[in-house]
């Protein structure tokens, strides 16, 4: 498994940004995927998570109508698409595939300041 996260960067508060995470080693199509974050000091959380063929998405409460994630299978990659940030919502941002819980890739930065 081998899992790469980039589009993270710096980003003003009410800004845009869209993460990618491409995968390899496993047959993606057929596992859910998620994306994770952990701020400085803070434990590990679930942000969003996506079903196998995309058809289901499930989001923490405090991300819900700002995030999206989404996953093309041709590309093995899958995406947080994250609109009005938050100054909360910077932390390092993580994949996980549901084909090896434990494997966590090198993550993205995103840091919302003014």
């Amino acid at each position: 498994v081998q899992l790469v996260e980039s589009g993270g960067g710096l980003v003003q508060p009410g800004g845009s940004l869209r993460l990618s995470c491409a995968a390899s080693g496993f047959t993606f199509s057929s596992y859910y995927m998620s994306w994770y974050r952990q701020a400085p000091g803070k434990e590990r959380e679930l942000v969003a998570g996506i079903s196998s063929t995309g058809a289901y998405t499930n989001y923490v409460q405090s991300v819900k109508g700002r995030f999206t994630i989404s996953r093309d299978n041709a590309k093995n990659t899958v995406y947080l698409q994250m609109n009005s940030l938050k100054p909360e919502d910077t932390a390092v941002y993580y994949c996980n595939t549901a084909a090896r819980r434990d494997y966590w890739g090198q993550g993205t930065q995103v840091t919302v300041s003014s």
